[in-house]
């Protein structure tokens, strides 16, 4: 009976990552601009901003020249309810403890340094952030708001 269970939520697993993936593809398809500002991001990123564990990635671009990209956090996403994926050594921690305010400095930076990348293709006139709610699931975060 275990067993059943286990293969059973091995193909939910496989099934919805397979899904996502179709999805990505697609999205791609229909718009190749995204795919070249990804690899514009991925080529023009710093050492820093390659290592640093959550990667910004462009889901979109409008008619108007407006790029989308993933952030871990927003507005309905503040950072210490975050920060943890990031560093877990600062899951818990007083937002004003010295090692939360540097990695709060640190994931500014690394957004505006992905913003910067961005830009500075042609065609695109301003950025939109979008609550990446895959990856907090993924790091057992809820996105729900209590």
């Amino acid at each position: 009976m275990r067993r059943r269970k286990k293969t059973s939520k091995l193909k939910i697993v496989v099934a919805i990552v397979s899904v996502s993936a179709a999805v990505y593809l697609f999205t791609q398809r229909l718009n190749p601009q995204v795919g070249v500002l990804n690899a514009a991001l991925e080529t023009s990123a710093s050492p820093a901003l390659h290592a640093y564990p959550y990667h910004f990635k462009v889901l979109s671009v409008n008619e108007k020249g407006i790029a989308t990209l993933s952030t871990p956090r927003s507005p309905d996403m503040p950072i210490y309810r975050m920060i943890g994926a990031i560093d877990p050594n600062l899951s818990g921690k007083n937002p004003n403890d010295p090692d939360f305010v540097h990695a709060e400095q640190q994931i500014n930076n690394m957004q505006t340094q992905a913003a910067q990348i961005i830009l500075m293709q042609p065609g695109i006139h301003g950025i939109k952030w979008q609550l990446d709610k895959n990856w907090l699931s993924e790091h057992g975060i809820s996105t729900v708001q209590p």
